[in-house]
């Protein structure tokens, strides 16, 4: 007792106590106390999780630790978890520094390190490693110097294999030195054969060859990967086992002379000969088979004199014989599922080993090895399965492991805010589940791998979880092809990374300001607006289902015996298209929508989809329009939805083949569409019969829309009278319309010009449904309803108060007052219609930056004169003021009128209307009048659209094209005669759907599939925004628009049930790359991204990027180092052809050529470091 309290009073702590009072009770009971020599401090020449693991043990034991680092890992954590830590390899590559023994001795010299423990990889099967420590008189955990060197020589421990009666693979007696030695061998044993580095393991310097044509190329690579990672690119040949098992079973000695066997393991599920999951004990393995490679195991270790852990490895053939490939003479990665199934710690036993326990003394003796249950191991990497497995670096954003019964986690820097380089192994974290059997173990490792949350980096979880769901790996056998011949394995499915995504948006707005453009500088209004109560229950009936029951011929009966004026909404589309620059998001929509279902289910119809809105959605709001469509066809299931449909164009500003139309209808039919208003531009008929055929072949109603101009009670007017509107309707109705509709987008319907024009159809016309749609610009268009509608118009268009007047529509809550105990009578409560507008008067103010009384405070009579659509009004009056000439506008719509009369007075609508308005504005901007355009248009250049109408591409406008105009204008190109899209042929859209899911995964839609052949680029950036932010429609739109304030909290609601907690933090500094870290606390949890800085980056240089969409563009396919340019500048190559070289995490990958060219220009050179997608070379055709 006195000597214990003397240990205390020299300060000793409670490790150091119990140390010694184990080493005072070994010392009387040990059979070899004069071999025992403790260890009282360890080096691990290594670094990540072995490392720590190692660490941990030794602390157990009480021993003091030694961590040695690069420069590249000064933020690692091994070098933190050990008591002490000191820097090697000063100045020297990543890999080289572990691999400087000279540096590592001195360390070790200098702090009076007992031991050094090697790890696995690096130096672990050096000999010189071995004997300069025993030079050094430092101690090596591991076999002798002898040994390892015996081992490390694959061709010596071939022979030792021999001697001791265990079969082999046939191959080469010694290393191969040449080129010739590898053809001779595949001359002699046939193909294939397999190259291995002499002196390591793990996958690296090794190479399968299937044809002679590889050879080379192999050989070359082999010898370079082998010679990086163990610092000798020596390799030898052997005849290469197709689909064998790999087991490999774990051995230990003593310095005694005793060897035991601790079972196998199955390490069969490889990827470039690299283990991805490793089981123990092997499944499904002949009991006789296991006592022969356990036995020949054993004898090879004890003819050997074989001391400490090692792994001696073997491949099983399909007929059950096995065949001796290597000893790893060290403790190896999957170390820890050996240690699950027998309760065996094996770093505890190697570190008394090394002090010279015996095995027995440390209660280690064969026959009490017992195997318990099944472990599994699998290995998280950074490594993106999708894209081959390549190495994928960057900063850990987010990290959350796993945890829980039967799970455990060896890892090393896998902590948030982590970063992953490219210098080392891609290796994560290691977890290993145990279970009573294989199909336990892999549920509980299933589980914990769902539990993971890493962000930041991509990682081989997704293809994990399918190894361990696969039917043949829970209950056959599995051979080293499983992975090659089990594609579906690679049917990955993927992370939504939903709440960081989010963050990424929120901080890019923060750093960067909007990612829609804003036309003022308005702020968002902070206030939201607040929903009126909405009654409990389904919302009562309307005329949906009067359609869903009668179709499309009942439905328009129902709507021309209907007593009183039926209004159309437009404040879900138009409405907000003519005022807010079409920027209305479906949040906002849908928040309202079950108000409209419930209150408003006598409308006629809800106009919320197609024209502008279908391509802004995705350009400017990244939002899905479909899904817009889908959401609110749940939220309003009593309502007809009404949309735009361009005739031909359908919803793009081009001409589609037909199919593309047809198919088009038919998707918006299934997703909820109801009406479909169809016009052409120019009043074309051929278009406009498309559209219609399209549109009534998909079940849809037909409105066909007579675009209206002129003004027909001016006698002086006649190039479009009464009788051109007449004789066009006459056209539709023939052609089986069921509405007829006068599509009026400027607002030139005049009182007067209503009465005449609805009065002239609906004499002609008496059965068939009138509807009339206008715009208040000039202030008369309630009026105008008002005549349409004592002239038997069935249906006129309104938006809600607060969303109507000046460009829009007339105000609803006027028509229905107006209307209000007369034989008119809409049937709408004025207080609804109250209610309705108070939300939309508030959310108005969400869209401060788009809304047009910013810079246009009234509506003009003068629309009488230059005829400008409503929407279009809109615009040019935001573009005029952005270019500083909002006090010009006079002279802009002054020279609209002028490009009107220039190209023979059209139809002004969507597309012709921008034909217009370009024309207008290069006569502004180039000073020119009407004459002087007339005079040189044969030697200006003019705005394509402008060029593009006169040869055709439109249809042929009601009067043919202005000429001389035309003429000068077109000199000698060529001209479209008839209608521009008959020509086009099909569009193949089972290979755009291959296409598309060639390039953004198999969760590729219907839906999707039309918006790519509607609007290919728009679509493709749309997805990129997604993959880069997510979903954000979730944000609500102030957030959306400008982000958060600092210090403000506020709720995001991803999905029913789960909701994210959010609080702005911090904004930080500009550092080196470009980049602002961003601060926010997400449920409580710290996180930060890393945002461009756009500004500050157009003043700093970065190495150019790649881009998908330029076929010649050869990018890196991971972030890594280049090792070898193959080609030179001005070289023709041809596809497939190798490019270059690149290595990362000491696995090189060969850069082939995507297309037979010519090099354009080569942006690299040996030992550039790249990052993923850095341009490489440029190809031309």
């Amino acid at each position: 007792m006195m000597m214990y309290l003397g240990v205390m009073r020299n300060g000793l702590g409670v490790l150091a106590l119990r140390r010694a009072y184990l080493l005072s009770r070994s010392a009387h009971t040990s059979p070899q106390a004069l071999e025992y020599r403790p260890i009282k401090k360890v080096m691990v020449a290594n670094r990540g999780e072995i490392a720590i693991r190692v660490f941990r043990a030794c602390t157990e034991l009480g021993i003091r630790t030694v961590a040695v680092y690069s420069e590249q890992d000064i933020g690692q954590m091994h070098r933190q978890k050990a008591d002490e830590a000191y820097l090697i390899g000063k100045g020297l590559p990543p890999v080289a520094a572990y691999l400087h023994i000279p540096d590592i001795i001195k360390v070790a010299k200098e702090n009076n390190v007992d031991a050094i423990h090697p790890g696995y990889g690096f130096l672990s099967e050096r000999a010189d490693f071995a004997h300069a420590c025993e030079n050094a008189g430092v101690r090596f955990i591991g076999p002798s110097p002898e040994v390892v060197r015996k081992m490390g020589d694959k061709v010596e421990a071939r022979a030792l294999a021999i001697q001791a009666g265990v079969p082999v693979v046939p191959g080469t007696d010694a290393p191969i030195s040449s080129m010739q030695e590898a053809q001779e061998f595949a001359k002699t044993y046939g193909f294939p054969i397999i190259f291995k580095a002499a002196y390591g393991g793990g996958g690296r310097g090794m190479r399968v060859v299937r044809e002679y044509e590889e050879l080379e190329e192999n050989y070359q690579r082999a010898y370079s990967e082998a010679l990086a990672a163990f610092g000798n690119g020596a390799l030898f040949v052997e005849k290469f086992i197709e689909k064998p098992r790999h087991i490999e079973v774990q051995i230990l000695g003593d310095k005694y002379g005793n060897v035991i066997h601790l079972y196998e393991r199955d390490c069969s599920i490889q990827r470039r000969h690299q283990k991805v999951v490793e089981i123990a004990p092997a499944a499904q393995l002949d009991s006789h088979l296991r006592d022969k490679l356990t036995s020949d195991s054993v004898n090879l270790a004890k003819q050997v004199g074989y001391e400490n852990a090692g792994t001696v490895e073997f491949l099983v053939d399909k007929h059950g014989k096995h065949y001796f490939i290597e000893v790893n003479s060290r403790l190896q990665v999957e170390h820890t599922v050996t240690e699950e199934i027998t309760d065996v710690d094996l770093v505890h036993a190697q570190l008394r080993v090394c002090e010279g326990r015996s095995l027995p003394e440390l209660g280690l003796k064969q026959d009490k090895i017992r195997v318990n249950g099944t472990a599994i191991q699998c290995r998280v990497t950074t490594e993106d399965p999708a894209r081959g497995f390549q190495p994928d670096t960057g900063r850990l954003e987010v990290f959350r492991s796993a945890e829980g019964m039967g799970i455990r986690l060896d890892s090393a820097s896998a902590f948030q805010g982590a970063v992953i380089s490219p210098h080392y192994d891609s290796l994560l974290v290691k977890v290993i589940a145990s279970g009573k059997d294989l199909p336990t173990a892999a549920s509980k490792m299933l589980r914990a791998l769902a539990e993971f949350r890493i962000r930041g980096v991509k990682t081989n979880i997704p293809f994990l979880q399918n190894v361990l769901s696969n039917n043949q790996f829970l209950y056959s056998t599995v051979d080293t092809q499983f992975i090659d011949e089990n594609q579906d394995l690679f049917n990955l499915k993927r992370t939504q990374n939903r709440a960081q995504k989010l963050l990424h948006y929120l901080g890019h707005v923060m750093v960067n300001g909007p990612t829609t453009p804003i036309p003022v500088k308005a702020k968002p209004s902070s206030t939201d607006p607040v929903i009126p109560p909405v009654s409990l229950g389904e919302p009562p009936a309307g005329f949906r289902e009067v359609l869903l029951k009668e179709g499309p011929e009942g439905f328009a009966k129902a709507v021309r015996q209907h007593k009183g004026l039926l209004l159309m909404d437009t404040t879900f589309r138009d409405a907000h298209q003519s005022l807010l620059a079409t920027r209305v998001r479906t949040h906002d929509l849908k928040k309202i929508s079950p108000y409209v279902a419930h209150n408003f289910n006598n409308l006629f119809s809800l106009e919320n989809w197609g024209g502008a809105t279908f391509d802004v959605a995705m350009r400017f709001l990244y939002e899905c329009p479909w899904r817009r469509l889908q959401e609110l066809r749940a939220l309003l299931p009593n309502i007809p939805f009404q949309m735009l449909l361009r005739g031909a164009n359908a919803v793009g500003y081009t001409n589609y083949p037909d199919n593309a139309v047809f198919k088009f209808c038919e998707v918006a039919k299934e997703n909820g569409m109801d009406i479909f208003r169809v016009f052409d531009s120019l009043n074309y008929l051929p278009n406009m019969l498309l559209g219609m055929e399209a549109a009534g072949s998909a079940g849809g109603v037909v409105e066909a829309a007579i675009s209206y101009t002129g003004d027909v009670s001016d006698p002086m007017r006649q190039k479009y009278s009464l009788d051109y509107y007449v004789q066009l309707g006459e056209e539709l109705v023939k052609a089986g319309t069921h509405i007829l509709a006068i599509k009026d987008m400027a607002g030139l319907l005049k009182p007067e010009s209503s009465r005449l024009l609805v009065t002239a159809l609906r004499d002609r016309f008496p059965d068939i449904p009138i509807h009339v749609h206008t715009h208040d610009t000039a202030g008369a268009g309630v009026a105008a309803m008002l005549a349409c509608a004592d002239a038997g118009a069935d249906i006129v268009d309104v938006a809600v108060d607060s969303m109507a007047g000046m460009t829009s529509q007339p105000s609803m809550g006027a028509i229905v007052a107006c209307t209000k105990g007369t034989q008119h009578d809409t049937g709408i409560s004025l207080e609804k219609v109250f209610d309705y507008s108070e939300y939309w008067e508030v959310a108005r103010g969400l869209y401060a930056p788009f809304d047009c009384t910013a810079t246009m405070k009234s509506g003009n009579a003068d629309v009488y004169e230059n005829e400008i659509p409503g929407g279009q009004y809109t615009n040019l009056h935001f573009q005029a003021h952005s270019m500083g000439l909002g006090n010009k506008f006079k002279e802009v719509k002054k020279a609209y009128a002028e490009a009107n009369k220039l190209l023979g007075d059209l139809i002004k609508v969507t597309p012709s209307s921008k034909i217009v308005g370009d024309l207008a504005q290069f006569m502004v901007q180039n000073s020119l009048s009407r004459a002087e355009v007339e005079e040189r248009a044969d030697e200006l250049s003019f705005p394509l659209s402008v060029v593009e109408f006169l040869q055709g591409h439109i249809g042929i406008p009601h009067g043919g094209f202005p000429e001389p105009f035309r003429s000068k204008v077109l000199k000698s190109l060529p001209r479209v005669e008839g209608r521009p899209g008959a020509s086009l042929p099909d569009l193949d859209f089972n290979k755009l759907e291959s296409d598309l899911k060639g390039a953004h995964g198999s969760e590729i839609s219907a839906e999707d599939v039309m918006s790519a052949a509607m609007y290919p680029k728009v679509f493709e950036e749309f997805k990129e925004f997604r993959r880069n932010f997510g979903p954000v429609d979730c944000l609500n739109t102030r957030l959306f628009l400008e982000g958060p304030k600092i210090a403000e909290e506020f709720e995001v609601e991803l999905e029913r049930g789960k909701t994210l907690h959010i609080k702005a933090l911090a904004l930080g500094d500009l550092n080196k790359a470009g980049q602002r870290e961003v601060f926010f606390e997400l449920n409580g949890q710290l996180r930060s991204v890393l945002v461009k800085d756009t500004v500050a980056m157009k003043e700093m240089h970065f190495h150019p990027k790649a881009l998908k969409d330029v076929r010649g563009q050869v990018g890196a396919p991971m972030p890594g180092k280049v090792v070898e340019v193959k080609v030179k500048q001005g070289q023709k190559v041809e596809k497939g052809q190798p490019l270059c070289v690149l290595s990362a995490m000491k696995m090189e990958t060969v850069v082939n050529c995507p297309l037979s060219g010519t090099i354009a220009k080569i942006y690299v050179k040996a030992d550039s470091s790249l990052e993923g997608d850095d341009l490489i070379l440029e190809i031309t055709e």
